[in-house]
């Protein structure tokens, strides 16, 4: 990969909307907005999750948007999140269809008998994306979880 390439005004636009959707992702988990995050996906979208980045079994495999739903929902279990986007790489665009990854810090906050918890995940999303209607929506993201770390929080 270079590091610095020529690009049309199109082409900026089109990897600036990609960050955008990335981001609207984790924007969505952490305001607990599940239709909003499912709306970032195609009908047939393909969502890969492996719990340990090293092992090649799939914690979970889903193919389409509606199966989305119980996933995010998931996220009404914490108290707090916080996903922080890290970089994210566009490794090829051509016109409709693009594919990149992504880094992120995912900080889930959980309270039980009047004590909180962190745990933190690394998260790598290895991401295809295509154009419908002039939208940019992810039509396969496989989240990889590299490490997990877990603690009381004051």
């Amino acid at each position: 990969m270079s590091k610095h390439i020529t690009i049309s005004p199109a082409q900026a636009a089109d990897r600036l909307a990609i960050r955008e959707l990335v981001e609207a992702y984790a924007y969505c988990a952490d305001r607990r907005d599940a239709e909003g995050q499912m709306a970032l996906f195609t009908e047939d979208t393909h969502f890969v999750v492996y719990m340990n980045a090293k092992d090649p079994t799939p914690a979970m495999d889903l193919h389409t948007r509606q199966d989305l739903a119980p996933v995010f929902a998931a996220l009404n279990q914490y108290d707090a999140t916080t996903h922080f986007i890290g970089q994210s790489t566009i490794l090829s665009l051509t016109g409709d269809t693009a594919t990149g990854v992504a880094y992120c810090l995912a900080h889930h906050v959980t309270v039980a008998d009047g004590k909180r918890r962190l745990m933190i995940a690394s998260i790598r999303y290895h991401d295809s994306f295509v154009k419908v209607d002039g939208e940019w929506l992810f039509s396969e993201r496989q989240l990889l979880v590299d490490w997990v770390d877990e603690r009381p929080l004051a």
